[in-house]
């Protein structure tokens, strides 16, 4: 009877720690095959297929044309399948997208960090970190790119699919024009749109519940 009574808080703690698991989005275990640092367009298209939130920067309608930065969900298409081609689903009630009706530049700033693969602070040079840059397209909402664009951000957020009809949002694609890449000392990495998009297939992370 003394030994169970000891017991108890044990037994209390261990199930409290296992509904902590059961109900935290934090509690998934990451596998990450990181490319080689000197494979510049492969480490690119790694941290885009990785990271599903960066964030896009666009031109204020409403402050002059001031930089807006802006943290947004994207994706560049099915696990193991994409494209490098960030895809965004913006509603028209936020300014990124009217901002991007007007004047179509932009650009989107991801980083290693979140992927849980740096320990370092995320300005430490060997913490990788990305801006592609370039002009924000909506897309055509009949057009086959559109439907590979809803495909390949319903699959890595399908949160989205229940957002509310009424909000008016669309389908944007980034189409790249300049890539700026920090993976290691030595400043920014030499690499052509051209290489990017042709770079190797990258194994996305598989996510084990």
């Amino acid at each position: 009877m003394e030994l169970q009574v000891r017991l108890l808080p044990t037994i209390f703690f261990f199930f409290f720690f296992l509904t902590i698991l059961q109900h935290s989005s934090s509690a998934r275990i990451l596998t990450v095959s990181k490319p080689d640092r000197h494979d510049y367009a492969a480490s690119a298209r790694w941290l885009v297929s990785q990271n599903i939130w960066g964030v896009l920067s666009t031109l204020s309608i409403d402050h002059e044309g001031a930089p807006f930065g802006n943290v947004v969900s994207f994706s560049d298409g099915l696990p193991e399948k994409g494209s490098g081609i960030p895809y965004f689903y913006l509603t028209t009630l936020d300014p990124t997208a009217r901002n991007a009706l007007k004047d179509q530049r932009a650009s989107l700033a991801i980083s290693e960090s979140p992927v849980g693969t740096c320990k370092s602070d995320p300005m430490n040079p060997t913490c990788s970190k990305l801006t592609l840059t370039g002009k924000l397209l909506l897309l055509d909402g009949g057009s086959e790119e559109a439907q590979v664009a809803k495909k390949a951000l319903f699959t890595k957020h399908p949160e989205m699919i229940d957002w509310p009809v009424d909000h008016d949002f669309h389908f944007f694609k980034l189409e790249i024009t300049n890539i700026f890449l920090i993976n290691w000392f030595g400043g920014a990495k030499p690499i052509t749109v051209d290489e990017y998009l042709h770079a190797k297939s990258i194994k996305v992370a598989s996510l084990l519940q």
